[in-house]
């Protein structure tokens, strides 16, 4: 790289002077010093004034001039390697020569540094030097790699060994740049690389992958990777991004299935992909056969096609002439429409991409499988649970690349476990079972740092962020990232230990749980465009791999629970107030604002593995997944293999071979199976694809049969309702739902109309501000509008009185219309229906809604009722509350003000039921209208038992046949019965109910009255104990004889009746032993009158006969009292012997007006009394 080979001022010839006298003034050889290099007396300082120009100069500057003066000056290998080889290995305590070494290492690090070319920063100076750099590179990394006399990178490493000895406390600033830099050095010589539009004049292995390889496994840069990566955490803590960075770029493209073959199985698969090979150029040789060149060829050949439209299409080339089919294939060939395609920007390969495959020598092979082996073993889990955290935290040192190497790595180590435990399992074959157990018993604790649910957690959202983003590349990285997990997850379910199993089921459990993860895959395989074979690749082995383990867990686990998530808002509590102290912590501070924001509302559900299999059935997905199959000549058996098994699903599984014809889809699984293109018939999987060919042609000849409109639509993709109408034969039906109107709100704590407007205002204020303005200019407008109205009848009254008219006389006066309230926008009118904060406002202001409640277009508006000054009014509340809003209300409680709105209570209607168990309806109609007693009390005495001797007296001497009544007679009387009864309280027109509500007060009539009452309970119980002691010792002699009792039955029944008759005339004061229920030994009844006289039962209209609670507490006691008396006996005064029973009996239409126990003969007695008072 001499001087005069440089074209002229592409560099300052100053700058290249003073570049130049540094780099001889450095040092150089002679021959008096029998070649060796010998330095300069100012060697240090001229060291450090190259770094100061490469810095001051190219780096702020933003210049390559230096560098390429540099290069040209041949500093690398004529200079900085002949220093750091000349350091002997036992010098470690000449301090000088350690301090050069550590310069020159200072200054390899930037010219080795990778060369980017960033758009905006690029200029004309760039174009210039990049290429000759991007060379010079390439020449540094040949040199430190295969240097003559010495092994430069173990020299390097040996820069940074004292730094890297001491502990972590210790270190200073300098040891961690000295670290640092030997780190990045490393990391800048894996990532040299040779460019592809650049001619290169030395042999290209001596800078490839496995020459890095070689030399890092030569000269100790391994096990320096495996310390620092297995301290990580301890004794280093920012070095895990460039260490990342180091094993991106190491292991980037390389086959990890042939890494982990021993010689025998890379030999034979060698073999084998040179055997496929062959076969392909046999095949591609063959079908070029037919069509072949002859002598003849020299002569060219065209042709006329006719067609069936009259119309005529040329055709060239002898090869159309072999056959027709041929001939219509070339014409169809050309008239192919290739989509003319944007231009991209030509960029170069980004240095992260990693789907470009790396061969690797044998040895490269064996030393990168043991560094792989070690590190898995020692540094996988402190290096990459270290590098989460540091994801996590979005700590300074990592770039967005970083992310993407991360979860690379994470898919890549992976795979390696499991590939090296298959090996592992295929090695100990041949042995003894108890060494295959011994093997077996790993458990991948290996790799643990990687299936936690934090490292979930993290690489969910990287996805979702790089998909949203269209990082297409990014997302592969994490595609890749998710199916090894996956796959790991499945070994780690089938081991042999315990704990892996359950491991392996509660990741699973974690995985399958969100129902996010399930659309993400969904949404990754449907939106597939452009982005290239290795995206598609991963994204269909990725959702293949989720398909089935979900599909087989989902039957292991009938009761599998999904989280699904839907957006609403929400709405966070106000917890500060104005008159909050000053003291309040921060932390108060920070939870009192007011935030409105959009939150994710989770619910479980129970999951429905044949739901979401539906969700695939789309055409995106089956377009996905043939764009797939069109590189079949390419693919490997396992790819085909994943091909076949999703159509397979699609047609037979789901029976939805409907969306599979399509004529593009046919004509493909056609030409794989028989045209000239066709799969090898050694193939693994041929026999399976011309399988599920024949029987999917079967089902669609059989379905043209059945619905002949599948000829035409076979042209087209398929949407749902095509798919309903193809299997089925008839449209699908579906129905359209009318919106929901939301719930009504109101106002709680009974507040005036301006306060109910301060707090709707202050609900609306934060995010729906444009409603209050609006609802504030609709009310303006119409302040307009009526005054414009008035003016017109004004100026008409005026207009009239000057024409002579009369306008007293005219009796209508002049009435404003209502206004219609229009929506501003679409959005508006939406909220008008749907916004019930919106409709509090306007009702509050006045509004009316007209239309029903569910209708989304019904009309708002302005009643003409309303004055202008009402208006006016409503719109100063409202921009009165909107300038001060009010957050809170309460001073000890104070509760925030959407706290304040609640839902309106609606009474429904009450619904009658018409049930014909409950009877004929006739006592339904109009019985809910008499809510009180019929008549109510009365002054006049009752006649019933009068009018029962004088109907008992008729009967014995009616001289009617005893006719038995029959069910329908019986019927026909019951009915007649309750119309005439419900007729006749129809026609009652009591004033029970109606009276002065001015006497309800007055205290000294309400005082005697209660008085009365006590005077006349005490009387009619005493009365009552009388009558059953009488009772007592009629009963006695009456047992003494029968025969007499029986003769003179009738005479009794006569005496009772007169007995009855007499005391309900007179009152049975004359039994001693009955006490008043208030003064009763039992404390339940003496409790219960208590409370029966504070509860007010008995007012003014209050009588035994309407108060049902005075009847139930003295039958209580007439009870009581009689058992404890009586037990063994009857008491018979009033009651009805056989004879009289059988009398009852011949009239069953009658009511009956004498009970046969002793609580109606207190209720009967009772009865009596309120007639005599």
């Amino acid at each position: 790289m001499d001087d005069d080979n440089a074209p002229r001022g592409v560099v300052d010839p100053e700058v290249r002077a003073y570049v130049y006298s540094l780099v001889s003034a450095l040092g150089g050889t002679g021959a008096d010093e029998e070649g060796r290099y010998v330095l300069g007396d100012d060697a240090l300082a001229c060291l450090k004034d190259i770094k100061r120009w490469l810095k001051l100069y190219d780096e702020k500057a933003n210049r390559l001039d230096v560098a390429r003066c540099l290069a040209e000056a041949n500093l690398v290998k004529g200079d900085l390697l002949e220093i750091l080889a000349a350091w002997p290995e036992d010098a470690t305590e000449d301090r000088v020569q350690s301090k050069i070494a550590s310069a020159c290492l200072e200054i390899l690090v930037p010219l080795t540094w990778p060369i980017e070319k960033n758009e905006l920063q690029t200029t004309v100076n760039h174009h210039r030097h990049i290429p000759y750099l991007q060379l010079a590179q390439i020449s540094y990394k040949r040199e430190i790699l295969e240097h003559a006399s010495s092994c430069i990178l173990r020299t390097v490493v040996r820069i940074g060994l004292p730094s890297i000895a001491l502990p972590i406390g210790e270190r200073g600033s300098r040891d961690e740049g000295i670290i640092k830099l030997l780190l990045y050095f490393l990391r800048n010589i894996v990532m040299i690389s040779a460019p592809q539009n650049l001619p290169v004049e030395w042999n290209e292995a001596e800078i490839s992958r496995s020459a890095t390889i070689q030399g890092f496994h030569q000269q100790d840069v391994f096990a320096l990777l495996l310390t620092i990566a297995s301290n990580m955490g301890e004794d280093f803590n920012t070095q895990d991004v460039v260490v990342l960075e180091i094993l991106f770029y190491l292991m980037k493209g390389i086959d990890i299935e042939k890494l982990f073959m021993n010689e025998a199985q890379l030999e034979a698969k060698k073999s084998s992909d040179l055997q496929g090979l062959m076969a392909k150029e046999a095949a591609m040789l063959r079908g070029y056969a037919k069509n072949a060149p002859t002598r003849h060829n020299r002569f060219g050949t065209m042709i006329w096609v006719k067609r069936d439209d009259e119309r005529m299409s040329s055709v060239s080339g002898q090869d159309i002439l072999s056959n027709s089919q041929q001939t219509m294939t070339k014409m169809d060939q050309s008239k192919k429409w290739n989509r003319p395609r944007q231009r991209g920007r030509n960029t170069e390969q980004d240095p992260n991409h990693y789907d470009i495959p790396v061969p690797l020598t044998p040895s490269a092979s064996e030393n990168l499988r043991s560094f792989v082996e070690e590190f898995l073993d020692s540094g996988f889990n402190p290096l990459f649970s270290h590098l989460r955290r540091a994801i996590e935290r979005e700590a300074d040192r990592v770039l967005e690349a970083h992310t993407q190497q991360y979860f690379y790595l994470v898919s890549w180590f992976l795979e390696a476990e499991r590939l090296r435990r298959k090996r592992k399992q295929n090695k100990f074959d041949e042995k003894s079972q108890a060494t295959r157990a011994s093997a077996e018993a790993d458990n991948f604790g290996i790799v643990a740092s990687v299936l936690n649910q934090e490292t979930f957690i993290l690489l969910n959202r990287f996805m979702q962020d790089r998909l949203d983003l269209k990082s297409w590349h990014e997302v592969n990285a994490g595609m890749r990232c998710f199916t090894q997990i996956l796959y790991t997850v499945q070994e780690m379910a089938e081991s042999s230990l315990e704990d892996d199993q359950e491991i392996a089921e509660n990741i699973q459990n974690r995985i399958f749980y969100e129902e996010t993860t399930y659309d993400r895959i969904l949404t990754i395989l449907r939106d597939y465009k452009d982005q290239g074979f290795s995206y598609l690749d991963a994204a269909t082995e990725l959702f293949h791999v989720f398909l089935r383990m979900l599909e087989r867990y989902s039957k292991e686990n009938v009761d599998l629970q999904i989280r699904s998530r839907r957006r609403a808002r929400k709405l966070k509590k106000v917890t500060t107030q104005e008159s909050e102290p000053q003291d309040t912590t921060a932390e108060q501070d920070s939870e009192a604002e007011d935030i409105v924001e959009v939150a994710r509302v989770s619910k479980e559900r129970k999951f429905d593995f044949s739901r979401f299999s539906s969700k695939f059935l789309t055409q995106s997905c089956i377009d996905t997944f043939v764009i797939f199959t069109t590189f079949y000549k390419d693919l490997s058996t396992e790819q085909l293999k994943r091909a076949h098994r999703f159509f397979y699903r699609v047609a037979f599984k789901q029976e939805m071979s409907v969306m599979l014809f399509r004529l593009d889809i046919i004509a493909l699984f056609n030409r794989m199976m028989k045209g000239p293109d066709a799969l090898n018939p050694a193939s693994p999987m041929f026999r399976e694809w011309d399988e599920l060919t024949r029987q999917l042609i079967k089902q669609m000849i059989k379905k043209l049969q059945q619905r002949p409109e599948l000829a035409v639509e076979m042209l087209f993709s398929k949407i749902s309702s095509t798919v309903f109408y193809l299997e089925y034969g008839y449209e699908k039906q579906t129905i359209n739902t009318k919106p929901r109107a939301p719930a009504e709100l109101e106002v709680k704590g009974g507040l005036s109309r301006d306060e109910q407007i301060g707090v709707v205002v202050a609900v609306l204020y934060e995010d729906k501000l444009d409603a209050i303005d609006f609802v504030t200019n609709a009310l303006k407008s119409v302040i307009d509008e009526r005054r414009s109205w008035e003016a017109e009848a004004e100026a008409r009254n005026i207009f009239n009185i000057d024409n002579g008219q009369d306008t007293e006389n005219q009796t209508e006066p002049f009435k404003v219309p209502s206004t219609i309230v229009k929506p501003d926008n679409d959005e508006r009118k939406l909220a008008m229906f749907k916004d019930n904060k919106l409709q509090l406002l306007m009702t509050l202001a006045g509004l009316e809604r007209v239309g029903p409640d569910d209708d989304p277009d019904c009309t708002w508006i302005v009643p003409s009722q309303l004055t202008l000054a009402q208006l006016q009014e409503t719109i100063e509340m409202i921009e009165k509350s909107r300038k001060d809003p009010i957050t809170q209300y309460g001073t000890e409680d104070p509760v925030p003000v959407e706290e304040m709105l609640r839902r309106k209570t609606v009474i429904r209607p009450r619904v009658e039921f018409d049930d014909d168990s409950e009877g004929d309806g006739l006592a339904t109609d109009g019985e809910e209208e008499f809510l009180f007693p019929a008549g109510g009390p009365t002054n006049r005495k009752t006649d019933a038992l009068a009018e029962l001797k004088k109907k008992r007296r008729k009967r014995r001497t009616s001289t009617t046949s005893d006719v038995e009544i029959d069910d329908e007679a019986r019927d026909a009387k019951r009915k007649a019965r309750a119309l005439a009864e419900l007729e006749k309280r129809r026609k009652l027109k009591s004033d029970v109910l109606v009276h002065d509500s001015d006497d309800e007060d007055d205290e000294e009539r309400d005082r005697e009255f209660f008085a009365r009452e006590a005077e006349r309970r005490k009387g009619q119980s005493m009365k009552v104990l009388k009558a059953l002691k009488a009772a007592k010792e009629d009963d006695s002699d009456a047992s003494a004889d029968k025969k007499r009792k029986r003769s003179e039955g009738g005479n009794q029944r006569r005496k009772r009746a007169r007995y009855s008759a007499t005391d309900s005339e007179s009152g049975i004061d004359e039994l001693p032993h009955l006490r008043d229920v208030r003064s009763s030994p039992n404390p339940e009844y003496q409790d219960r009158s208590t409370r029966d006289e504070n509860s007010g039962w008995e007012t003014p209209l209050s009588s035994p006969q309407n108060n049902p609670l005075n009847e139930i507490d003295l039958n209580k006691v007439l009870l009581h009292q009689s058992m404890d008396s009586f037990a063994p006996e009857k008491a018979p005064i009033l009651a009805i012997d056989e004879e009289d029973r059988e009398e009852e009996e011949e009239d069953e239409d009658e009511a009956m007006l004498v009970p046969s126990n002793t609580r109606m003969r207190g209720r009967l007695a009772l009865l009596d009394d309120s007639d005599d008072d």
